[in-house]
Order: structure tokens, then C-alpha cells, then sequence
């Protein structure tokens, strides 16, 4: 199976009991049965340089750079130059921003730009040698069975999707109760930046919106139609993810938070499942030039599950990726992404990383949350989502921290920890699958697109309101959730983790629980 890194460990969420298989680490065995020119920039156009006949080109693994620089002109021009002088070939420009992609097989690149005047940062995005990504058979999935969608169906009332009594989550953020007024603008897109979406899929293509969607794995713009969906052999992440925002209400399957506005699939994650910070940067500039309203990201960007800016190659990603978003704001657009799944106190003085870099060696090192940032999670301005489960509490594998947590929403738990209530019958939530099925999937990748299907539906309420706008209302009609004290998700008499801050602002569940009813009526 190919790496599958949108929220790690495998952080995409993870596929259980009735979609793919795969390693559930944090979940008891019982529920686990189961992403130039000026004019260029905007789409990341390619533009080629011949590396310098006496750069050290060759003496190395070839690797891609993001090179972060002044946006004038002149320093753009001069940058471009010295990139091809140093042995490097620019493979995208985002001028607006002043970010550069490159490849390089010179082992001194990156120490090389850094002594540019003008540069800010320089470094390589990854340790794997750029070449042709293998693909290896995923597996088929355990998609819902007929009788468990017959017996759904059954219990379905009113003008609920058939699908929609297993849905727990959305009467948790009173999302049914906001169908009853609006089901969200189809001048509203949500862009989920991801590991791609089956925009084929019936509960998909009502809504999907084909001309803000892309592939930006290389680092540049590929609209070619079709880049944006997932090979078989690639994750369904981003197509469980879009259809929990955006799944039609027409009868078919299930609903969405907000199955009345439209979304886009803006693909980053590599064939093996990396989001590398080239293709990230793609993303945020993508949708901010194509009017994209809400962008979802479930995911860290790899190698590195914290970014350290004392080291110069991690400063490089954190600058290039934090521009970026930035920058998306600034356009309008909202940016949600998920907290993560280690149960991390993020605010704690230092953290134990494992496993990065997640492509090259992997060592432990024990790293400073106030210098080293899992991103964009902890970029600036990005909305960041912890999980609960199906009684309200942190879902057992959410990371948490006063200060770094906004908001909490659904992302599903085992239900030995958080059972559902009739007739739903799993804890973790469902979700499309690509080629027409559905299946679970848990992690705060499934929490952060019931806030971006909320912050949609604000905008589709508000229209003409700015991104801090946008931001501000879901924060002010959050449901204020206090503390869980103690808590103990196991029950073994052990506290798992401890909360702090009152209860509209503590480490659990921020602001509080997203609130689709109140994004409707406020």
C-alpha cells in the first residue's frame, strides 16, 4: 500500500469497517474491523533553465527546492538567474507571493540560494529523489453492504437521504436542523485540498465545481481533465472529505454539511501519498485565483510532522507554505485545516517526534512547539480542528492545546470509547468512497470538513462577508464546550489527557463545537 499521509498514521483519517483497511494505531481492535512570469504564477506555469555548465549538478540526488524572495521584479529576475547559475531548473514561479519551485541535483542548492541577496529562505521540500512514483495495489474496500444500506433506508424519515440515519455527526453540529433553512449557495465553493476527489462519483458530481479543480502535484497547475481525481491505486481520502462537505441532497446515499454549495478537487497528494510543500504552495495559490471560497486541509505537510525554523530547510517550507495561506486569505478565501492525530498537547513545552522526516531516515528528536509548527495546521490564520466522537467528548487520538485548538467538530472515535445512537452504528463517519460506494473513516481529517461545510454555509448566509468575517461569525456561534475533567476515554482510571481554558476558549474543543444551524440563522 502506498504511504497515505493526509493527517499522519496514518493521519489521512483512517479508512475502518466499512471502507479501506489500513493501520489504526490509536483505535482498539474491535472498531477496526474493518496533496514563470508574473502571468504564470497564477496557475504555476513551468518555465525552464538550463543548469550552469560549471554548477555541481549532477553530484547529487535531484530534489525539489521552494526558494522564498522579495516580490519585486528585479529580485524575482535576479533570483531566476542565480537558480539556473547554481545548477537548478525552475519548474514554477508563484511571483505574487515570491515563491519558487526548483530542482536541483546540486547537493549545495539550497546553501548556495541562501547567500542570494534578496532571498529569504531556501531549501530542498523533501529527502526521496524526484522520479516516477510506484503504485501498488491498495486493496479492495469493505464498502457498506446491501443490507446495512437497506436497513439505513429503512429508518430514513422525512427528506433524509437514505444513507443519512448513520449519519450521527450531523445532528451533533445541527446540521439537520440547518437543512430546514438553507442548504448552503451554489455560488459557495469549498476547495478540498487533498489527495484528490472522484468528482463521478452520484453524490459528488451534483455539486462539483470542474473549473476551480486542479492537480497541483508537481508543484504547477495541471488542468488537464481528470488530474484532480485519484488513480485506483491512490487514497479516497479526498473524495470521503468532499463528500462530507458537499454531498448532494437528491436522494441518493448521504448528506453533506452543506450539500447545497458546490466543491473542488485541488490534488496534491503524490501517487505514494505525500503532500510536499511545492504542491501545497500550488494548492493555496490556486484557490485563491480561482474564487474558491473555503479550502479543507486534512493533512500535514511532509516530510516533517513539525517544521523547525532553526533548521534553514524547515524555515523554507514554513515561510513558503505560511505565504501561501496568507496570501488565500487575503483573497477571501477561508482556510480549515485538522489538528492532527497523536494526541499531542500542542501547547506542552516540548514534544517527542518519531518519525520524521516520513521519506528518508526517520529519527526521534524532541522538538519546541514555539519554534517547530506542523503546517498549515498551525500556519497563521488557518482555522485548526480537533475531533470528538459520537458522545461529545475529544476523540481519543486528537491532539489538543490551549491556544492552538479554534474549534472542534465530528471526526468519529471507536465505539468502545463513544457509542452512536440508534440507528446510526458506527462511531467513526461515513463518507463516499471513488466508483459509487461509501464506507468510515475517523481521524480530524474527517473533523476539520464539517467546519469548512459550516464556514460554507456562513458564507453562503453572508456573501459579501471577508475571510476574518467568515472566521469570526463560526467562532462567535460555536456551542461553547467546556473542559472534560478528567478525562478518562478508556475508563482505566487514568487521566489521557488534560484540558485548559474556559469553556469558550480551552484546549479541547477551542471556541467550542462548529454550530451549521446557528451558521444559518445568525
Amino acid at each position: 500500500m502506498p504511504h497515505l499521509r493526509p493527517r499522519r498514521r496514518p493521519a489521512f483519517a483512517v479508512p475502518a469497517v466499512l471502507s479501506l483497511t489500513a493501520s489504526l494505531a490509536f483505535l482498539p481492535a474491535a472498531a477496526s474491523a474493518a496533496p514563470a512570469t508574473t502571468a504564470d504564477a497564477a496557475v504555476g506555469t513551468a518555465t525552464s533553465g538550463t543548469p550552469a555548465a560549471h554548477a555541481s549538478a549532477a553530484d547529487g540526488p535531484n530534489l525539489s527546492y521552494v526558494v522564498n524572495t522579495r516580490t519585486d521584479h528585479r529580485t524575482l529576475d535576479s533570483v531566476r538567474q542565480e537558480i539556473t547559475r547554481n545548477g537548478g531548473t525552475l519548474v514554477a514561479g508563484y511571483d505574487q507571493i515570491g515563491v519558487l519551485v526548483a530542482h536541483s541535483a546540486n547537493p549545495d542548492f539550497a546553501r548556495l540560494m541562501r547567500a542570494v541577496p534578496g532571498i529569504a529562505s531556501a531549501g530542498a521540500t523533501r529527502h526521496t529523489p524526484l522520479a516516477s512514483a510506484s503504485t501498488t495495489d491498495m486493496g479492495a474496500p469493505q464498502v457498506l453492504g446491501g443490507a446495512q444500506a437497506a436497513a439505513a433506508g429503512a429508518a430514513a424519515t422525512g427528506d433524509q437521504d437514505p444513507l443519512e440515519p448513520l449519519q450521527w455527526d450531523l445532528p451533533a453540529i445541527k446540521a439537520d436542523k440547518a437543512h430546514e433553512k438553507t442548504l448552503g449557495s451554489r455560488e459557495v465553493t469549498v476547495g478540498v485540498i487533498d489527495s484528490g476527489v472522484d468528482d463521478t462519483h452520484p453524490d459528488i458530481a451534483p455539486n462539483f465545481d470542474r473549473a476551480a479543480s486542479v492537480s497541483c502535484v508537481s508543484g504547477r497547475a495541471d488542468t488537464t481533465d481528470g488530474a484532480w481525481r485519484p488513480s485506483a491505486s491512490e487514497s479516497p481520502h479526498g473524495t470521503h472529505v468532499a463528500g462530507e462537505i458537499a454531498a448532494a441532497k437528491n436522494g441518493v446515499g448521504m448528506t453533506g454539511v452543506a450539500p447545497g454549495v458546490r466543491v473542488a478537487g485541488i490534488k496534491v497528494a503524490d501517487p505514494n501519498g505525500y503532500f510536499y510543500t511545492e504542491a501545497v504552495v500550488c494548492g493555496f495559490v490556486w484557490a485563491a485565483e480561482h474564487h474558491v471560497d473555503v479550502t479543507n486541509n486534512s493533512y500535514f505537510t511532509d516530510p516533517w510532522y513539525f517544521n523547525c525554523t532553526t533548521d534553514p530547510d524547515q524555515k523554507a517550507l514554513v515561510d513558503a507554505v505560511d505565504r501561501a495561506s496568507r496570501y488565500a486569505e487575503r483573497r477571501g478565501t477561508v482556510n480549515i485545516a485538522s489538528a492532527g492525530n497523536e494526541r499531542y498537547d500542542l501547547a506542552a513545552d516540548s514534544i517527542t517526534d518519531p518519525d520524521s522526516p516520513n521519506d528518508g531516515t526517520a529519527s526521534s528528536r524532541v522538538i519546541d512547539p514555539r519554534r517547530c509548527f506542523d503546517i498549515p495546521a498551525q500556519s497563521p490564520g488557518v482555522v485548526t480542528v480537533a475531533a470528538t466522537g459520537a458522545k461529545g467528548l475529544k476523540a481519543s487520538y486528537s491532539n489538543y492545546g490551549l491556544g492552538i485548538i479554534d474549534i472542534a467538530a465530528p471526526g468519529g472515535d471507536s465505539t468502545v470509547y463513544q457509542t452512536p445512537a440508534p440507528p446510526a452504528t458506527s462511531g467513526l463517519i461515513l463518507g463516499p468512497l471513488p466508483g459509487g460506494r461509501w464506507g468510515y473513516m475517523a481521524g480530524t481529517s474527517m473533523a476539520a470538513p464539517h467546519v469548512a461545510g459550516v464556514a460554507a454555509l456562513i458564507k453562503s448566509t453572508h456573501p459579501h462577508a471577508s475571510a476574518a468575517l467568515v472566521k469570526a461569525l463560526l467562532y462567535a456561534e460555536a456551542d461553547a464546550t467546556p473542559c472534560t475533567d478528567p478525562y478518562d476515554i478508556n475508563g482505566d482510571g487514568k487521566v489521557d489527557a488534560v484540558c485548559e481554558g474556559p469553556a469558550n476558549r480551552n484546549g479541547f474543543y477551542g471556541r467550542g463545537m462548529a454550530d451549521a444551524l446557528a451558521a444559518v440563522t445568525g
